[in-house]
């Protein structure tokens, strides 16, 4: 059960908030997927992913430099990092 309770840092901001305030700030747009993969860099605990694929060829888009750093200014402000 302890695997799924939501730390006080993970409560503090939505991916839609993320989202918007790098939209805001950067005028760069991110996916979800760019978020969870600054998050998981940044040592945040991720649940765990019930939406997996099939086969086990999973071929990812790397977040690029400049959104990577957006989204950890978004991370900074909202004292997740």
């Amino acid at each position: 059960m302890e695997e799924l309770d939501v730390t006080a840092a993970e409560s503090k901001a939505t991916y839609n908030e993320i989202r918007d305030y790098v939209w805001e700030h950067h005028q760069l747009k991110v996916s979800n997927l760019y978020i969870a993969q600054v998050k998981e860099k940044c040592g945040i605990k991720k649940r765990e992913n019930y939406n997996k694929p099939k086969s086990n060829y999973n071929r990812q888009p790397r977040c690029p430099s400049e959104k990577e750093t957006a989204i950890r200014d978004a991370l900074k402000f909202y004292k997740i990092i």
